[in-house]
């Protein structure tokens, strides 16, 4: 955030149903998809915007989407490299909202609000977690601090460039705005897992009470910038934890609001309506208890389905029916892998446990594409198979919800990028923690927030 920006923007309480639409800045590419024209012939399209396509073609040029429809109805220049997709199934790109592979070591034990602190800092492009994801059909990450903080910093938006030897930074790999900055918004927790010794909260209360106070200030400093006009003299001091917080009050960085209890979901949303931020809430292990106030707040949820949860006790009331209580409420929901907590390489299996609860098929493969895409603000560029679109892509050998299906091949902005044919790319695919892991096993929040990775 520059200080004129900061100057520029009336700072008052904006509704906790503010679209997230409404939050996006421009996701420019800080890396060029390659150029070159594809097309993906005779297999069975799922747009997601639209019904599927039987015997369709998608045709691909310079990393964008140009044309899809009926195999007869796309025209396909004679000199576009042919792939044929007979008897297999194309998707979009999966996105997962709530990631944290890469090696991450964000916030630390000095304190329990640091939203100044950038996870971009510390995430290594080399993890083998990138390429387990791809692995699983992922395209798109949203990547975070661990829920040891009730502010743990600043995630960041990845998108999964890894053809030819992959990434060298991260710069390659981020979302950027207009202006090159990072894109990513902002981590925040409550329940037990910010709870500890002083000079962390120890109970719920304290908990509100200390974010309630930094917002708080985060307000009175954006107020001083504004009377300070152009006068550089009257400024603050510059605070890049309070910069963070009123990018997030502005609505120019969403919230993901990591939050279990039905009574810790409801702060959240009162937290959020006070001081205008937009909020995604994450778990919600009991969000079927109060999916009615949900609704109405209009929050969409990033939700995980764990077929044996054991070892939390926040996590005791999450069934598997919370996807659809939500759907039916009318909630936006999306799915997450919260990896290493589930695995990457099986993320459609959330959308088939999704189903199993009473999901409908139409929101259970939404969540795992299009609905990510919106909670991250990046709806413009990716989530469905539609022209204009990036060509981010999954390639599978069977429906999508089936527990026997795999991902035969993935394409990030139309480069192949993973291709189960390939002996180095079956290990990573088959393999177990340790597949093409080069270094040790990543921990999210290592140290004393070592168990509240999720």
């Amino acid at each position: 955030m520059t200080r004129n920006v900061a100057r520029r923007t009336f700072l008052g309480v904006v509704p906790a149903a503010i679209a997230l639409s409404g939050t996006r800045r421009s996701a420019s590419s800080s890396c060029r998809p390659l150029a070159g024209a594809t097309a993906f012939v005779g297999g069975r399209l799922l747009p997601i915007a639209g019904a599927p396509i039987d015997d369709g073609t998608l045709f691909v040029r310079d990393g964008r989407i140009e044309a899809i429809g009926a195999r007869n109805a796309v025209e396909v220049p004679a000199d576009a490299q042919r792939v044929d997709v007979r008897g297999k199934v194309i998707m979009p790109g999966l996105i997962c909202t709530h990631s944290h592979v890469g090696g991450i070591g964000a916030a630390d034990s000095s304190g329990p609000i640091q939203p100044g602190v950038r996870v971009s800092d510390s995430l290594n492009v080399r993890d083998a977690g990138f390429r387990r994801a791809l692995a699983g059909g992922l395209t798109t990450l949203n990547v975070m601090p661990g829920s040891g903080h009730l502010v743990g910093g600043q995630t960041i938006y990845l998108k999964l460039r890894f053809g030819g030897e992959g990434p060298s930074t991260i710069d390659e790999l981020a979302y950027v705005d207009d202006d090159g900055r990072f894109l990513g918004g902002l981590k925040m927790a409550n329940g037990t897992n910010p709870q500890d010794a002083p000079p962390f909260p120890g109970t719920r209360g304290r908990s509100a009470f200390l974010v309630r106070e930094r917002f708080i200030k985060a307000r009175e400093y954006h107020e001083k910038i504004e009377r300070a006009g152009d006068d550089a003299s009257k400024l603050p001091p510059r605070d890049l934890d309070l910069e963070a917080l009123v990018e997030a009050m502005q609505g120019r960085r969403i919230v993901h609001h990591h939050t279990h209890r039905h009574d810790d979901i409801v702060t959240v949303l009162r937290l959020s309506r006070e001081f205008g931020f937009p909020v995604v809430l994450h778990h919600v292990s009991e969000g079927w208890r109060v999916a009615e106030t949900i609704a109405a707040a209009k929050a969409p949820c990033s939700i995980i389905l764990v077929d044996s949860p054991g070892g939390k006790l926040e996590a005791r009331n999450l069934v598997m029916e919370t996807g659809g209580i939500l759907e039916r409420a009318g909630v936006r929901v999306a799915f997450h892998t919260d990896d290493w907590i589930t695995d990457s390489r099986l993320f459609l299996r959330m959308a088939a446990l999704g189903v199993r609860g009473g999901m409908s098929r139409e929101k259970a493969l939404e969540a795992v594409t299009s609905a990510g895409a919106e909670l991250l603000g990046l709806q413009d560029r990716i989530g469905t198979l539609e022209p204009g679109k990036d060509a981010d892509l999954a390639i599978l050998d069977g429906d999508p919800l089936s527990v026997y299906t795999k991902v035969e091949q993935t394409w990030v902005e139309g480069t192949k990028v993973f291709d189960r044919t390939d002996p180095d790319d079956l290990l990573i695919a088959v393999g177990g923690f340790g597949a093409a892991r080069e270094q040790s096993p990543y921990y999210c929040c290592f140290g004393r927030q070592a168990l509240g990775a999720e």
